[in-house]
């Protein structure tokens, strides 16, 4: 696969505004959208962090029209499309590759638990088969604490096997390192893109091969993260990786996703960006309080946002 084909460095699972009936605000959307790219990062919208499965299969839909018909290169993007429903996930998939998206990150149906390779081989194959375009590039989403369906080794190997220019890479959110490692000794020579699901583990990636992250704190911190991933050979890249993780550690003390709105609420001056979908909860006025406070205490700032 050529690096035409290919999206590669720092990507934003871009957390979904919603106005006060709940219904998604696309023009926060596309202006959240902009100032992410600002900072050189891409946009992985419908990730875990974007409440995607909180959102209907239309309002994923119109927001990403939303956002090309803003002007959004669609190559900065990497919609995820995985559905249970696999009518769900073709749609959204042919949706997003006729909109020129660089790639999609697919999760695996995630209701059944405990399927085999084989269902889950089949799943992902009769998107691919029923989409039935060259263009598409699907980077599957190995999220095990979440989905507790796991990608695995065998999947992979299968799947490039039967699938060699459709199947691009993956997204590991195990938070095992280790895994991370095993798939990218095993697939990354061959032009396999391996993204970690953390910052945390950006630089090791880097090292080893790897082709970026997908990271729930791009949302926040996305211009450091950035310049980690350009400067990952430079002399103080290990400094850069601790401070990093100093932030990361702060939004990991709360529910990470109601974290990520409260913070953009308070750098961007617009309470509205609090608001989650139920069965999500926004940080009460005392958790929102003590987030802001922890992150003045480490300098942490959001150039540009809001302007």
């Amino acid at each position: 696969m050529s690096d035409t084909q290919r999206i590669a460095g720092v990507l934003s699972p871009v957390v979904t505004p919603f106005k006060a009936d709940l219904a998604p605000d696309p023009e926060r959307f596309v202006r959240q959208c902009r100032w992410l790219l600002a900072q050189d990062v891409g946009l992985a919208v419908f990730g875990t962090n974007s409440e995607a499965n909180s959102l209907s299969v239309e309002e994923r839909i119109e927001l990403l029209e939303g956002l090309v018909g803003a002007g959004v290169d669609p190559a900065r993007l990497m919609p995820g499309t995985g559905c249970c429903a696999l009518p769900d996930s073709v749609r959204l998939t042919a949706h997003a590759v006729k909109l020129g998206c660089a790639g999609v990150l697919m999760l695996p149906p995630f209701y059944y638990k405990g399927v085999s390779d084989d269902g889950l081989f089949r799943s992902f194959a009769e998107v691919i088969e029923r989409v039935g375009e060259a263009r598409l590039r699907v980077y599957l989403y190995h999220i095990p604490p979440v989905a507790q369906v796991p990608i695995t080794l065998g999947l992979v190997e299968r799947l490039l096997r039967s699938y060699p220019a459709q199947t691009a890479g993956m997204k590991d959110s195990s938070g095992d390192w280790e895994n991370t490692r095993a798939f990218l000794d095993a697939f990354a020579p061959s032009g396999f893109d391996v993204f970690a699901g953390s910052e945390t583990f950006l630089l090791r990636n880097m090292r080893h091969g790897g082709r970026g992250c997908i990271s729930a704190t791009a949302n926040v911190h996305p211009g450091p993260i950035a310049r980690l991933y350009a400067t990952w050979q430079a002399a103080d890249a290990d400094a850069q990786q601790a401070r990093l993780d100093e932030i990361r550690g702060v939004f990991a003390t709360f529910p990470m996703i109601p974290a990520l709105k409260a913070a953009i609420a308070r750098w961007a001056g617009d309470p509205s960006w609090a608001t989650v979908r139920p069965p999500l909860v926004a940080l009460t006025p005392g958790q929102a309080q003590a987030l802001v406070a922890a992150l003045e205490a480490k300098g942490f700032t959001m150039p540009g946002l809001g302007t």
